[in-house]
């Protein structure tokens, strides 16, 4: 049930209050005991264990005589020492005598720490009488969950509880629902009060405080010790072990302080940068000014919501305590464990979400164990200093969305049933779907599709009938959506051959040196990084591609064409930056070697090329390029507007790529990927008949300049004949023998189309002599 429920069982494991359970150890009594014939400090004796044979086992306890009942562990029994290591009874010889079995002391059966001789037991004890039967052994079954990480009400025992709960109810299982009861709390007498002050209610929105005096600081009782030790932590004292049970079974973290040394008023607060601080392992830490702490006055008691201070816990000489119970913002406990590398079982749920309700409730449980386990009064009013609580959430479901995303429809009456079980108000019910407020313990539920996940894992997903059908439901987005362009432009790339990568945000702030357009911005370090090779936030994709390139080329890759859509980070005097890059990456020829191609176009051209198909497909007109003097590049070309670099590409300079271990030239494309996902799709489709009548084609052979390109002879032909030119094409380029050295000769091509009447020569040469005049007149073109 609990697998099904999202509860991941991984594994259970047996617990026993005494190690191994005594099982192999029975009573015996001593039938006779004689000095060992070979030492002076053992002894021989015989005992009887319920066998029809006594058992002969030596012993070197001082006080071991006949007559005796006593504990005896049986050749095959598990022992287990003081370090918790285990030991076999085996059949033995000691000094010439045989023993099968050892007579034990409390401390060889994990019942106590004497090890001054054996045990003596209850003269009434039947031989054989198995020791679990004598001494009390707790055994219980551990489960192992493997919990999510937004399942932060899952956290104790109460929450997997209301998760078993929604499953029983639903399955028409009978369950009582108990709950520890706090109607008898009450106020001894008020005679203690002390003064709580929270002057960051952000980081702190709730806290609460209670006095308790003249307790006495003891061991636990067993079934508490127990308790604690089955969940894999060691008791300490009552008070200690109080606030651990509490926080495994309600999910909510409390701290005691040893109120007498508490001073001052309870300040919860933010201390100066670098305010030195000793917390319980004894470790001297510095403190950071977003560092929330407990205070005594302003002297620093606790690390709020992560770990205790050495001075201020309770020892065996508290005799007064001081409780807490909070509610502290998830974000500041999880960046203060971070910094300080702390990881406890109260800052795991704090930076995870508890409960903002349950905060007085567990202070109450609390209290009242204290009063049980550790004597004393409670000598205070519950103080409590809250900003007022959040309203519930508010959540609409759909039943056409939940129908069509679970693949069948569930009962009306059975979804009733399962949002009740989990404690999810239905604020109304009409034929559109159904509203929500959602308890504010389920931190993880803000959105309709989390609902349904709810409703899913309660009603089973194997209760999900299969059909024959297959279906696959699409995610929806608006037509213009960034994900939706995204998805399209990666469609384009991929149907030109490139592949996909997909690489670490996180990189070394070595890499930044490399590119001298970059060693002006300070960088996006992490202030607790994993390692000096990944402590920055990238502020290029060009370098993770080279790793990329680098890793594929040293495993034989002789070609490659991959692309990257990520985001880049920059900081610098204006603050934080962060935008969205298309990076493209070639190397080795565009396409294949193929016998019926022995020559494609030239790497640079390609992807050019690329670029320009892609700004295309976009409906983006931007067809002008210039040279690139990028600092990266030994030679490139870009594709600028007014205001706007869109693109550029180049070859990355040589000692760029060696520092990858690349020999092999690395053609780079890096495109704004946020302007063309605001600018991708805007033109208006507009549709044409196709034309019922022929195209005519002219050729000029134009000798131009050098510095001429024929980007600027097509751009003057569309000029010049705006109405009837459909097509300018390149057909040959020359330079050489019989033209002049700043000359050089283009073979273009002009189609001609009229969309109502065929058209005539004359209408063509028409044209054509007005564009050789144009040629001649802009750009000193003759024809050849």
């Amino acid at each position: 049930m609990l697998t099904d429920l999202g509860l991941e069982v991984e594994g259970t494991s047996h617990f026993s209050s005494i190690p191994g359970g005594l099982s192999g150890v029975v009573v015996g009594e001593v039938l006779s005991c004689s000095p060992h014939p070979n030492a002076d400090r053992l002894k021989v004796t015989t005992v009887d264990i319920g066998t029809d044979e006594p058992l002969p086992i030596v012993c070197g306890a001082p006080n071991v005589a006949a007559g005796q009942k006593v504990p005896v562990a049986t050749v095959g029994t598990t022992l287990y020492d003081s370090q918790g290591d285990s030991f076999v009874i085996k059949k033995s010889k000691i000094r010439g005598e045989v023993s099968q079995g050892m007579i034990c002391a409390e401390d060889e059966l994990s019942l106590g720490t004497s090890h001054d001789g054996i045990m003596v037991l209850d003269a009434a004890l039947q031989p054989g009488t198995p020791c679990s039967t004598v001494f009390s052994v707790e055994t219980d079954t551990v489960f192992e969950i493997g919990l999510t990480p937004n399942r932060a009400d899952a956290m104790s025992h109460l929450g997997v509880a209301r998760d078993l709960r929604a499953a029983c109810v639903l399955h028409d299982i009978k369950t009582e629902w108990n709950t520890p009861e706090i109607s008898s709390f009450s106020i001894d007498q008020n005679t203690h009060p002390i003064t709580i002050e929270v002057k960051d209610t952000d980081k702190c929105p709730s806290y609460l405080g209670l006095m308790i005096r003249n307790v006495t600081i003891a061991p636990s009782p067993a079934w508490l010790q127990n308790r604690l030790k089955a969940l894999g932590l060691t008791p300490k004292n009552n008070v200690v072990d109080i606030t651990n049970y509490v926080l495994h079974d309600l999910g909510q973290p409390l701290h005691a302080f040893d109120a007498g040394k508490i001073q001052d008023k309870v300040v919860v607060q933010c201390l100066p940068q670098d305010t030195p601080f000793v917390t319980l392992d004894g470790e001297n830490r510095k403190l950071n000014a977003e560092d929330l702490m407990i205070c005594d006055g302003d002297t620093p008691l606790c690390i709020a919501g992560v770990f205790g201070g050495l001075h201020s816990g309770v020892t065996d000489n508290t005799q007064h305590i001081f409780l807490e119970s909070a509610y502290f913002n998830p974000v500041s406990i999880r960046k203060t464990a971070k910094r300080h590398g702390l990881n406890t079982d109260a800052s795991f749920r704090f930076e995870r979400g508890i409960d903002p309700n349950i905060t007085a409730y567990a202070l109450k449980r609390a209290g009242l164990l204290i009063k049980e386990l550790a004597g004393g009064s409670i000598s205070s009013e519950l103080i409590e200093v809250s900003e007022p609580a959040p309203e519930p959430l508010k959540v609409f479901v759909n039943f056409d969305q939940l129908n069509s995303t679970v693949g069948q429809e569930i009962p009306k009456e059975k979804l009733t049933i399962i949002l009740n079980a989990l404690e999810m108000t239905l604020d109304s019910v009409s034929e559109a779907g159904i509203g929500l407020s959602i308890p504010p313990y389920r931190v993880d539920v803000t959105r309709p599709s989390d609902v349904i996940e709810e409703i899913l894992r309660v009603y089973g997903y194997n209760n999900i009938t299969a059909t024959p059908a297959l279906q696959m439901p699409f995610p929806q987005h608006e037509e213009r959506s960034p994900h939706r362009i995204g998805e399209e432009i990666a469609k384009i790339l991929v149907g030109f051959g490139y592949q996909e990568i997909m690489n670490n945000s996180l990189t070394s702030p070595a890499y930044q040196q490399l590119d001298s357009s970059l060693k002006e911005l300070q960088g996006v370090h992490l202030i607790n990084p994993l390692g000096q090779e990944l402590s920055q936030l990238r502020s290029s994709l060009l370098f993770s591609c080279l790793e990329s390139v680098g890793f594929n080329l040293n495993r034989q890759a002789k070609t490659l064409k991959l692309f990257e859509m990520g985001k880049v980070y920059r900081h610098d005097n204006q603050g934080y930056k962060e935008s969205k890059i298309l990076s493209l990456v070639l190397v080795g020829k565009p396409y294949a070697e193929n016998w019926n191609s022995q020559s494609g176009p030239s790497t640079f051209s390609y992807a050019k090329g690329t670029v320009e198909s892609l700004l295309l497909r976009l409906g983006i007109s931007i067809s002008d390029c210039n040279t690139s003097d990028h600092p990266t590049f030994s030679e490139g070309i870009c594709w600028t507007t007014s205001d706007n670099e869109w693109a550029r590409l180049g070859i990355i300079k040589k000692e760029i790529c060696e520092a990858f271990s690349i020999e092999k030239s690395v053609y780079y494309i890096e495109m704004n990927l946020d302007l063309l996902i605001d600018q991708a799709n805007r033109k208006t489709v507009s549709l044409e008949d196709i034309p019922k009548y022929p195209s005519m084609r002219r050729d000029f052979a134009l000798l131009v300049d050098k510095e001429v390109s024929f980007k600027t002879i097509e751009n003057l032909a569309y000029k010049t004949e705006r109405k009837l030119l459909r097509k300018v094409g390149l057909f040959d380029v020359y330079e050489g023998k019989n033209l002049a050295a700043n000359q050089k000769s283009y073979g273009v091509s002009f189609e001609f189309q009229d969309a109502k009447r065929t058209m005539t020569d004359k209408q063509v040469d028409k044209i054509m002599k007005k564009l050789e005049q144009q040629f001649a007149q802009e750009l000193q073109a003759t024809l050849r």
